[in-house]
């Protein structure tokens, strides 16, 4: 069993839901010999430097996240893709410790079978950005604003598909539109979504 971080503790000693639960997940996937470590603030195992697994809560349930889970399996029938914009993870939840105990072994073969799938140095294949619906707004953006285009084409895929999703996600075309204003002079200052 690989060594638990103290980096990582507080992530369990803070959990006011779920604790329980993390702290059997924690073992599980620390017998599978992964490394432990802390990204994103949650908990995060490792497989040479390769993020394999998560461990994360929500309101209704807790979860273990397999980073390429796209790729596993899933024999059992488990694997849950969060929202249908999620390319590569899948989670697994749970409401008890119990039906972590009882799952253990089938676990412990997921997190393994992620192992293989690292080492074996497969990839997701990603939608790329132009196979997503862009919103008209958008669209006519693109071809009004001088320069939108090009500086919208510099920008890496998953730039790209950032601002598409974002673009796309309200219902009224009022909002889209405002959405797509707010950023039209950080693409053409090429920088994404979240880039500062």
């Amino acid at each position: 069993m690989n060594t638990m971080n103290p980096r990582v503790d507080f992530f369990f000693s803070k959990a006011k839901k779920w604790q329980e639960e993390f702290e059997k997940l924690r073992m599980i996937i620390l017998d599978c010999g992964l490394t432990e470590e802390l990204k994103w603030g949650v908990p995060c195992y490792t497989f040479q430097k390769s993020n394999i697994v998560l461990i994360h809560g929500f309101k209704e349930y807790c979860a273990i996240l397999f980073i390429k889970g796209a790729l596993l399996h899933d024999v059992h029938g488990l694997l849950i893709q969060q929202t249908e914009n999620v390319q590569a993870a899948r989670q697994i939840r749970f409401t008890t410790v119990r039906e972590i105990v009882e799952m253990e072994p089938i676990l412990k073969a997921y997190i393994y079978e992620a192992i293989e799938v690292e080492k074996a140095g497969l990839k997701v294949n990603y939608k790329k950005a132009t196979e997503f619906i862009i919103p008209e707004e958008f669209i006519n953006k693109l071809e009004e604003v001088p320069g939108l285009q090009d500086a919208f084409e510099a920008l890496t895929p998953g730039r790209q598909r950032a601002y598409i999703l974002y673009f796309s996600a309200p219902k009224q075309s009022k909002t889209r539109e405002s959405r797509i204003e707010k950023c039209m002079q950080q693409i053409l200052n090429g920088k994404g979504l979240n880039d500062y």
